[in-house]
């Protein structure tokens, strides 16, 4: 099942209850500020997943997975990699 556009598993996400949030998929905004880009260059070029992208994986992915503060040292990488990989 595709939780995130980015590849963050939102089941084990701690802000999941904390704030209500249903991921991605099925939300118009993120709680955390007025738009995402990872999920909006993902639904613009209407794709499930950042792993279904030719540009996979990109700076944009990239600068969020590895983000000194926000980042998982590239898990979200990897589970867009298993994702694409479950056709």
């Amino acid at each position: 099942m595709i939780e995130s556009r980015c590849g963050i598993l939102c089941s084990e996400c701690e802000y999941r209850e904390q704030m209500h949030c249903q991921g991605c998929p099925a939300i118009g905004k993120p709680f955390w500020g007025e738009a995402c880009p990872v999920k909006a260059c993902c639904e613009g070029k209407q794709h499930q997943h950042c792993g279904q992208c030719a540009g996979f994986p990109c700076e944009l992915l990239h600068g969020f997975a590895y983000d000194e503060q926000q980042g998982d040292n590239g898990r979200r990488i990897e589970q867009c990699r298993q994702w694409r990989g479950a056709r």
